[in-house]
């Protein structure tokens, strides 16, 4: 179902463009900023320029300095710890990407 004022935004849109107003805008021609998502367009920047991540890309990074540190280890006890942990954020990781994918 369309929006009920469409019809007129529209007529507005086709007004403006009629008499010039879209005209030699500043950007004209290069790509929208953030348009993947612009619902998200102010988070994302805030996050960018505060050099935040999403946890998901964290976890990733840990899951990754996990297998590491699992390939170097040689004691049955240590190996079998590091696993558990490895366990641990790959099932956080799972999670997470289970609500990204639900919810957003």
């Amino acid at each position: 179902m369309d929006h009920p004022l469409i019809d007129l935004i529209g007529q507005a849109i086709a007004k403006a463009e009629r008499e010039g107003a879209f005209e030699n805008l500043p950007g004209a021609g290069k790509p929208i900023a953030d348009l993947h998502a612009p619902g998200d367009a102010v988070l994302d920047r805030l996050m960018r320029e505060s050099g935040a991540k999403p946890q998901a890309v964290t976890l990733k990074a840990k899951i990754a300095e996990s297998k590491a540190r699992l390939a170097q280890l040689t004691g049955e006890e240590a190996r079998r710890e590091e696993m558990r942990v490895l366990a641990d954020l790959e099932l956080r990781l799972s999670l997470e990407m289970e609500a990204m994918r639900r919810y957003g």
